[in-house]
């Protein structure tokens, strides 16, 4: 048997290096896997407050070191806290709801029988024909969810209490890695066109998609789901509805699907207020919901997040959904991204093709 020709082993030794390449990048994401969460939100706050890092660096001169702590100092006070506190408040809520269900202080079939007696025959025969059962078993089947949900929520926050040193390693990671984002993002965006296989005019496109995108999903989707919540919780608790943080926390995350929103908590539950007697609460929930709560989707959504997604709502939908299904609430910014990289790479390809 003769020698490889030379041509042959080079050949060998290019598909070998990439080869290489491709076990080791892989090896690499699956040992960071367990932290993607924190390495994910680390450069997303990395990209939000990047304004604010600039203008600390300006200031400070030099300074880099100072300037990045000052930064991740910010967001510890404006994210990490807050959200902590509303996440302790939210299981509270939750547990206390699921308390009220199991003594009967909160009787959802009690909901269910008034409304027997105030709709129409007609519907009542529509959900037999949807063979959702009969009044008792819609009743248990309420109360189930209610209960179910209630429950899910409650030990989810056990389950973090439990998992307190997984969690303040995940927070660590986070805030650690975003340090370094802060005082060397420059430089490492500067590595990554280096490195990067595309073009320069490609690379610099999917990174400023990147950035855009991120910056819309979350800066637009969390400014109207906060608003949103906001309104609803503050807008429930004046009006005496049981667990009125808990309904605004689920309109605030509902609110990050756009034409459907937090619509699916404020609308049966004005409805009900109305069939149930209880016109003026009815009416206002159901007018504050219209002027109010729906008016804050359909002016800001287009300005936030459409416009810098460049997505049509369906696209924005479609992949919030599919990302929330696959992923977990890091869905809602992976999923539009993906779509939005996705569009932009097929751009580029057209856009080279003679």
């Amino acid at each position: 048997m003769g020698p490889v020709p030379l041509m042959s082993r080079t050949k060998i030794q290019e598909f070998a290096f990439h080869a290489t390449i491709v076990l080791v990048t892989v090896a690499f994401l699956w040992l960071l896997s367990p932290y993607y969460g924190a390495i994910l939100w680390a450069v997303i706050l990395a990209i939000l407050f990047d304004p604010l890092q600039r203008g600390l660096e300006n200031r400070l001169g030099s300074r880099r070191n100072l300037a990045a702590a000052l930064s991740v100092l910010a967001c510890i006070c404006v994210v990490v806290i807050p959200g902590t506190l509303i996440l302790a408040a939210l299981a509270n809520e939750a547990a206390s709801l699921y308390t009220r269900i199991g003594t009967r202080e909160f009787d959802p079939g009690t909901m269910l029988a008034q409304l027997q007696g105030v709709l129409p025959s007609f519907v009542w025969r529509a959900l037999a024909a949807l063979d959702l059962g009969d009044m008792a078993q819609l009743q248990t089947r309420l109360t189930s969810f209610l209960l179910e949900f209630s429950q899910t929520l409650a030990n989810r926050a056990v389950i973090i209490g439990q998992n307190t040193a997984q969690f303040i390693i995940s927070l660590g990671v986070m805030l650690y890695l975003l340090f370094f984002l802060f005082r060397d993002g420059v430089a490492l965006a500067a590595r990554i066109r280096k490195a990067s296989p595309l073009g320069a005019r490609e690379t610099d496109q999917l990174l400023e998609k990147f950035t855009s995108v991120v910056k819309a999903t979350v800066k637009g989707n969390v400014t109207i789901a906060a608003i949103q919540g906001a309104i609803g919780g503050v807008t429930f608790g004046m009006l005496g509805i049981q667990a009125a943080l808990l309904w605004g926390v689920l309109m605030a995350v509902l609110s990050l699907l756009p034409a459907v929103g937090a619509g699916l908590v404020w609308v049966p539950a004005a409805a009900y207020l109305l069939l149930t007697g209880a016109y003026l609460k009815g009416a206002i929930l159901l007018a504050i919901g219209t002027l109010v709560i729906s008016t804050v989707d359909n002016f800001l959504r287009p300005a936030l997040v459409g416009k810098g997604t460049m997505l049509p709502d369906y696209a924005v939908l479609i992949s919030t959904v599919g990302g929330l299904s696959l992923i977990g609430m890091n869905g809602f910014v992976l999923g539009p991204l993906i779509v939005a990289l996705f569009v932009a790479v097929w751009s580029l390809l057209n856009h080279d093709e003679p």
